[in-house]
């Protein structure tokens, strides 16, 4: 018997100073039984950083063919695919190809994972993705967020750049 999502519940007062937003969020997402804690707060940061109006978190690990994150326009055209942590070059390029009004992200949970996703994509000659947005995350960031394994979260989020402030309770992430 397989093993149920755990739902986790996310109160976020975000500012992204460079887009002018300020925003408090609740977010909930279910963690998939083989993702960690990690992932999970890789995806809301991840959230929090391509928030938009109708953001929602996708069926990730359930289906390895759906995003993590995506934003749907009011007709249901995808206008916003992003994949959190490891992805798959030729797949990326597909969907990028398929989907050419789209924003297309992944974001990654380490500088060597995107470094290790351009080699395979170099390998295997993929060769257009120069549309699709990389970015690669500190791994110790959502580490750090991960060591206290509860249900609910309160965090503040600010993003100046690319650069993440993070306060979570009594501690101060940079």
């Amino acid at each position: 018997m397989s093993q149920a999502p755990v739902l986790y519940d996310f109160e976020v007062a975000l500012a992204h100073v460079d887009r002018g937003l300020q925003e408090t969020l609740s977010l909930r997402t279910a963690r998939h039984p083989s993702e960690t804690l990690a992932r999970v707060f890789l995806r809301v940061l991840a959230f929090c950083f391509f928030h938009q109006e109708r953001l929602v978190f996708g069926k990730g690990l359930s289906d390895p063919e759906a995003p993590d994150l995506e934003v749907r326009d009011l007709t249901g055209l995808l206008s916003l695919w992003i994949r959190v942590g490891k992805a798959d070059p030729a797949r990326v390029q597909k969907l990028a190809d398929q989907n050419s009004s789209a924003r297309v992200a992944v974001f990654f949970e380490s500088p060597q994972r995107l470094e290790a996703f351009l080699a395979a994509a170099a390998a295997e000659k993929v060769s257009r993705l120069g549309r699709v947005e990389l970015l690669a995350m500190d791994p110790a960031l959502p580490l750090a967020l991960a060591e206290k394994d509860q249900r609910r979260h309160k965090l503040a989020v600010t993003i100046v750049g690319e650069h993440f402030y993070v306060e979570q309770g009594m501690r101060n992430f940079d």
